[in-house]
């Protein structure tokens, strides 16, 4: 079975919706504000959003501000998930998902890449790398997995078995 990429829609102009969050991280001063189009790609949204904070209260902050500023354009927040910890913040507002993280959660996850549409040069070289190496490991050449140590051979001692005369 193979997968084929859907065709990009058209590009269009951002969505008021769009505009509002844009200019809501805009305004509590969030940093490498990036709007990727996903229609296309997905069916729950048409964009997503993703912004940096500086530290865990900025990003709740933040992701606060831009549910406050939906609330006053009478649009509400689907939901909210991670503002306890305050390392990535997830806003669902239906047509635009918000995500505001940390830095270093941004670079170790790296949605961009995952929503971004890959150019016909890039795909065409990872299928190349994914069939090399797909033949590598079928011939045997590629390196293997270590194995996990079976139940009672890891680095921590048994307990030793309690017999009936013991417990007496």
């Amino acid at each position: 079975m193979s997968t084929s990429a859907r065709p990009r829609p058209p590009a269009r102009r951002k969505s008021a919706l769009e505009s509002l969050v844009v200019a809501a991280l805009d305004e509590m001063k969030a940093v490498n504000i990036r709007v990727l189009d996903v229609r296309g790609l997905t069916d729950f949204a048409d964009a997503m959003v993703v912004a940096s904070g500086n530290s865990d209260r900025h990003v709740r902050a933040i992701a606060q501000h831009v549910v406050d500023r939906a609330r006053e354009q009478r649009r509400r927040a689907m939901g909210v998930e991670g503002s306890r910890d305050g390392e990535w913040v997830l806003v669902d507002l239906q047509d635009v998902v918000v995500h505001v993280m940390l830095p270093r959660v941004r670079e170790f996850y790296a949605i961009e890449q995952l929503w971004e549409q890959p150019s016909a040069a890039a795909s065409t070289a990872a299928v190349a790398a994914t069939a090399a190496s797909a033949a590598a490991s079928a011939s045997g050449n590629g390196a293997e997995r270590p194995r996990k140590a079976a139940r009672g051979q890891g680095t921590a001692r048994a307990r030793p078995r309690r017999t009936r005369s013991a417990a007496r």
